[in-house]
């Protein structure tokens, strides 16, 4: 997943964005309201995390206007305030989720995991298939014809998006925006083609179709099963 973090406290975002990027997700960490706005229009992400005691607007201030300009990104509130009464406001205002700090990493990851399956449709679904292929988001271990595979953490994030989107063409940019985060400046001109690659050869060359002039594709069910 590629996730928004909006957190002003220097030491919990710090190992916020460590941890979830152990996990292989990307992170863009934000200490202040006004970047993170700026960049929630040009940025494809899957979920944000928000503190609400932000030093320049309060988080649900930012949260209201997310949701009343039509921002439908799942939101997982993480705060020190604990009364039922603020946590019906942050849920009214649009949140998804809620979570008391001081937290627990792996509750943190399994509560975006929960609001991502909603948003997407996958409320019930564990495992993911697509034809002969089964991948869990949660393990992140993926199995093609009942053998484990073995990928890197880039492959699992691609393999991901691909199967959250299995009927979409997907474009480079869209693709590199999900691997990379704001860090590491601009990847290796094929780094894409590298990975898609390394994907075909593990699981299988139908995989992944290239959609000349447009970007890749989830192969179909009956190519993969």
């Amino acid at each position: 997943m590629r996730l928004l973090v909006l957190e002003d406290d220097a030491q919990l975002g710090e190992a916020l964005s460590a941890g979830l990027r152990a996990e292989g997700h990307v992170v863009d960490w934000f200490t202040s309201g006004r970047y993170a706005d700026a960049v929630m229009g040009d940025t494809a992400y899957d979920a944000a995390v928000l503190d609400l005691g932000l030093p320049d607007t309060d988080g649900l201030v930012w949260l209201r206007r997310w949701r009343a300009r039509g921002v439908s990104l799942p939101v997982l509130v993480l705060t020190a305030r604990d009364t039922v009464e603020q946590r019906i406001e942050g849920l009214d205002v649009g949140a998804d989720d809620y979570l008391i700090k001081p937290i627990s990493l792996h509750e943190l990851e399994a509560r975006l995991r929960a609001v991502t399956r909603r948003s997407n449709g996958r409320l019930a679904q564990v495992d993911w298939t697509h034809g002969a292929l089964t991948y869990n988001p949660a393990t992140k271990r993926a199995h093609w014809r009942e053998q484990p595979v073995d990928l890197t953490a880039r492959e699992l994030v691609l393999l991901e998006v691909f199967l959250k989107h299995p009927r979409k063409v997907l474009s480079k940019g869209q693709l590199l925006e999900q691997l990379y985060d704001w860090r590491g400046g601009e990847p290796e001109s094929n780094a894409l083609e590298v990975h898609i690659h390394h994907l075909r050869r593990k699981i299988s060359p139908d995989l992944v179709r290239t959609i000349r002039g447009l970007g890749y594709a989830l192969g179909s069910i009956e190519e993969l099963s």
